[in-house]
Formats: structure tokens, C-alpha cells, sequence
């Protein structure tokens, strides 16, 4: 059986667009075909409008955070080197000042600040005022006392008399206000003697006080003793400024010469005022010496 070959001028038109053949069209050497196809342009109003979507506004957002980023950062690198570099302004005093600005009121003043304090302005109550009195008198007095202190003569060989623990601070005196006068107010006996009379030591102990200027006494001495176990304070107050003869920390003996009868602090006449105090209780002086001195 012969074999059979088709040719392909033989096949319809419509094969040409067949997915298995395709029939390529050869043209003649020299000759084209100068017809070209026009597309006519589409009108403007049937053109698709241009797509707005969120591409297009996410952009520039993008860029200007960008810049705005950038910015700071040339800020915050060159605004310090710039600041450095500016000159430093040179202190001026108030009166450079006033001449640079004439406008200006200046207020100078060379005095220095003080800090206040109580005894830097003046009494104002009544009560102050008396305070500030007394403070004035018994600086006189001390000042008074530094002056005379030479001039008195105390004879140190003096004892009281007795020879028992506990002396009589005086050798002779008329008694005066007792314990408990005044209301209460009065913690002492006193024994009234003319001024220079020699006071001595009621017993054996060491000298607490010894000032010329001990509030409302005077110039006073005070001593601590111990007298049968019991601790036992001794008080001589309104004593003649500048007649002590001991000094804070000394031990006396008893019947020891400490001072000389005046009338300093608050006072109207010559007088020992002698307190006796037992465990640190006043108790009446005046009874204590009775029943110990000897």
C-alpha cells in the first residue's frame, strides 16, 4: 500500500488556525505591504480613571516621617556644638550693670547679711524688760566684785566652831525668815550678820557652784556631801562679791571658811540664805542644823 502525503495548499483556511498546524504566509521578495493598522485613540471620557489607593497616600506619609526623623537628628547633633561654641557672657557687677543700662534701677549695698538672734533686738514685754535689767545689775556687780575681790582679807585659819560631822554655817547671826514663809516661795533660813562675816563649810564634801553671779542669790556657793548615806546638798547664797574662797570641783573640810555674809542678788540687807537639800528634796534647813550640827 502506498504511502499517502497530503499536501497542505490542499487544506481549508479555517485549518490555518489550528493548534497543530499554522500555515506561514511567505511574501514575495521586494514587495511590503505599506497598509498599517490605525487604532483610533480612545476618547478621553471612556478612559479608565486613575486608581486613588491607599499606596498613593501611605507614600508621602512615608517620606515625610522620614524627613521629619532626619531633622531631629541634625538638630540634636548640631544645636549643642552651636551652643558651645557661642561665647561665654563675663560676670558683671551691679555697677557695670547700672552703665550698660541706664534704664535700669540698680539697688547696691555693701553691708552683709546677719542672722538675728534674741539678743539682737529689744525687750518688748515687760516681763523681758525686768529680766534685762537684772542681767545688767548683776553684770555691774561682777564687774564691781572683779575690782573689790583684792581688797577683802579672809582669815583661812577660821573653823566653825564644834567638832562634829555637821558645823553651824555662822558663828553668831539673828534669825530671820524661816522655811516655807512667803507662801512657800521661801526654800531657805535666813541668818542675818554684818557683811564680811566669815561663812563656813556645814560639812565635809565637794564644791558644786561656786559663781558671782547665781541667779536670784548672788554671788553663791553650793556642796555636795554624804552624811550618814545620805546625799546632802548645802546652799549659801548672797555672799559679799568677790569674798569666795573656793572654786567648783574643790573639796572642803567641815567648819572650812567659803565665803563672806553680804547682801547680793535679790536682797535688802546683809544675810546668809542657807538651803539644805537631802536626796535632792529642800527640806528646812533651820531644823536639820538642830538636829545635826554640834
Amino acid at each position: 500500500m502506498a504511502e499517502q502525503n497530503d499536501s497542505l495548499a490542499n487544506e481549508p483556511e479555517h485549518a490555518a488556525t489550528s493548534l497543530t498546524r499554522r500555515t506561514r504566509v511567505r511574501r514575495p521578495v521586494g514587495r511590503r505591504n505599506k497598509a498599517v493598522a490605525t487604532v483610533a485613540p480612545t476618547p478621553a471620557s471612556t478612559r479608565p480613571a486613575p486608581s486613588k489607593g491607599p499606596n498613593r497616600v501611605v507614600k508621602p506619609l512615608r517620606s515625610l516621617v522620614i524627613l521629619t526623623m532626619v531633622g531631629g537628628l541634625i538638630a540634636t547633633v548640631a544645636l549643642p556644638a552651636f551652643g558651645a561654641s557661642l561665647p561665654v557672657e563675663e560676670a558683671k557687677t551691679v555697677q557695670q550693670m547700672a552703665v550698660d543700662d541706664a534704664q535700669s534701677l540698680v539697688i547696691a549695698s555693701d553691708a552683709t547679711s546677719t542672722q538675728l538672734s534674741r539678743e539682737s533686738y529689744s525687750a518688748t514685754t515687760a516681763e523681758e524688760i525686768e529680766k534685762k535689767k537684772a542681767a545688767e545689775a548683776a553684770a555691774q556687780r561682777a564687774r564691781l566684785a572683779a575690782s573689790v575681790a583684792s581688797t577683802i582679807k579672809v582669815d583661812l585659819n577660821m573653823v566653825a566652831p564644834g567638832s562634829g560631822a555637821v558645823r553651824w554655817p555662822l558663828s553668831g547671826y539673828t534669825l530671820g525668815e524661816g522655811f516655807g514663809t512667803r507662801g512657800g516661795a521661801h526654800m531657805g533660813v535666813d541668818m542675818l550678820a554684818p557683811a564680811g562675816t566669815p561663812i563656813f563649810a556645814a560639812a565635809a564634801g565637794v564644791v558644786k557652784v561656786s559663781q558671782e553671779s547665781y541667779g536670784g542669790y548672788g554671788v553663791a556657793v553650793t556642796i555636795d556631801h554624804v552624811i550618814n548615806g545620805q546625799r546632802v546638798g548645802t546652799l549659801y547664797g548672797h555672799m559679799t562679791y568677790g569674798s569666795r574662797q573656793v572654786v567648783a570641783g574643790q573639796t572642803v573640810q567641815a567648819g572650812q571658811v567659803i565665803g563672806l555674809v553680804g547682801s547680793t542678788g535679790r536682797s535688802t540687807a546683809n544675810h546668809l540664805h542657807f538651803e539644805t537639800y537631802i536626796n535632792g528634796s529642800n527640806v528646812d534647813p533651820y531644823a536639820w542644823l538642830q538636829a545635826n550640827a554640834g
